[in-house]
């Protein structure tokens, strides 16, 4: 069996990117699985006219080689575009446009290796490799099983659609959904009259941006409504020393705080990559106030700290076609009430997990079930498994940002190869993140010597008076 130098588990940006970089280095011998049949980037978002909250150089290569043949700016002129999006004097590409990008990368990989579901990774005993032994991935096909044998792991499988407990299981006629799976549901949600869109940040709002349009349209018009129980409609924070946070220094910083304070401040920290862009606020309100302008009223409403404490299916409400009985409560004032909705959307986000198909004790875990991932990206003692996208908890604002990607990959590629392919930086940041190092014990001393003096002539002379 051949045994490669790198092994990928999972194909998203973040492992499209380490391919695309492991690509050119004749010391890299890399091989990629997906189970599914071909690229896909947040297929059921990708609603026209949104775009990217990053700018276009936070694409899969150009952070670690902006020489790649895989750059964003390669494959617009590729495609003839590259004119086009410098007339367009936008730093932000659209996320349809980010998708195709990827998948013209992806075309041209033959690494790649998709319809493989991974069920199985396990060491192998091998006195030749490094630390002692391998890892064996089995992979399960169409056409069989599939055997691979690698030096180096890099676990890429992303994060699942996650839907609150209170609103699974909803056995009503209207539709329940995910943002993930948006875009085929639109029609069917927008014919069911009401509306409500349930969570926060980015995805709520291009949701309910979207069903906007046809709120209060006159024939077929829907109730729209918008419940989350953030405490506003918070904008992305933008400002230029807060981006210093996704700097290599901040994520220092971050992996050297205890696992507690690291947990809340993933929380607190929602509003820096978890928002709404500013520009996107903007027009929801415009939209809102043009809809308004001539004294019609727009059937919507739209609730801040307001949490979805349970949901039931009514099949006698609206006239015997049914409803969804949500129940809400007000943070502030802590009382509740009921809404009464034909269709809900679940803007709740993502969530990561350590894959079933690890042996057990091949990768170390903290008191919570979750990766324990070092500095380095590793997560085992041999550092030799990485993973990409699921360090959040332990890596902080850096880890789901597109345009930190490929600083970790440069990361991961010096590991693997001894050298560093991609050299990464070091300080980007103006700014300190914690006290400034102390100073050496000669200017200690010399500082101790003078406070004592001073000390010393005070009391001298408070004896004197």
């Amino acid at each position: 069996m051949k045994t490669y130098d790198l092994l990928g588990i999972g194909i998203g940006p973040f492992g499209l990117g380490l391919a695309a970089l492991a690509e050119p280095l004749d010391d890299v011998d890399a091989v990629f699985l997906d189970q599914r049949p071909g690229f896909s980037w947040h297929a059921g978002m990708l609603i026209e006219g949104t775009t990217l909250q990053v700018p276009f150089l936070a694409d899969l290569v150009t952070m670690a080689d902006p020489t790649s043949r895989y750059s964003f700016l390669a494959w617009l002129k590729a495609t003839g575009r590259l004119y086009q999006f410098y007339i367009r004097e936008s730093f932000y590409p659209l996320r349809a446009e980010y998708d195709q990008y990827c998948r013209w990368v992806a075309d041209q990989l033959p690494e790649l290796r998709w319809g493989r579901r991974v069920t199985s990774v396990v060491r192998v005993a091998d006195p030749g490799a490094p630390g002692g032994h391998l890892f064996e991935v089995t992979a399960e096909t169409p056409g069989g099983v599939e055997k691979y044998c690698a030096k180096h792991l890099v676990l890429g499988t992303g994060t699942q659609p996650r839907l609150p407990e209170r609103l699974q299981g909803l056995d009503g006629a209207g539709p329940v959904v995910h943002t993930s799976d948006y875009l085929p549901r639109r029609a069917e949600l927008a014919a069911s009259g009401s509306v409500t869109v349930v969570g926060s940040g980015q995805s709520a709002a291009e949701v309910y941006r979207d069903l906007l349009d046809g709120c209060g349209a006159g024939a077929g018009e829907h109730r729209l409504d918008w419940v989350t129980r953030s405490p506003r409609f918070f904008p992305m924070e933008y400002t230029k020393l807060t981006l210093e946070m996704t700097s290599p220094e901040y994520t220092d910083h971050y992996v050297s705080l205890p696992i507690e304070q690291r947990d809340v401040l993933g929380r607190e920290q929602r509003n820096l990559y978890k928002g709404i862009s500013g520009d996107l606020v903007d027009d929801i309100y415009d939209t809102l106030y043009r809809k308004s302008a001539l004294g019609t009223e727009v059937p919507t409403t739209l609730l801040s700290d307001t949490e979805v404490v349970a949901a039931r299916f009514d099949a006698d409400g609206a006239g015997g076609a049914g409803e969804y009985v949500l129940t809400l409560r007000h943070a502030q004032l802590g009382t509740t009430a009921e809404h009464r909705t034909r269709a809900i959307v679940a803007a709740t986000g993502y969530a990561a997990s350590v894959p079933e198909f690890l042996a057990p004790g091949l990768v170390n875990l903290d008191h919570r079930g979750r990766y324990a991932v070092t500095r380095g990206y590793t997560v085992d003692d041999d550092r030799r498994i990485h993973v990409v996208g699921g360090e959040e908890h332990t890596h902080g604002v850096t880890a789901p940002d597109l345009g930190f990607g490929p600083w970790r990959s440069s990361v991961i590629l010096a590991d693997v190869t001894g050298r560093e392919p991609y050299p990464t930086e070091r300080r980007i940041a103006f700014q300190e993140f914690g006290l400034p190092a102390a100073r050496p014990a000669e200017a200690e001393t010399t500082e101790a010597e003078t406070t004592e003096a001073e000390t010393t002539e005070a009391e001298t002379m408070e004896v004197a008076r």
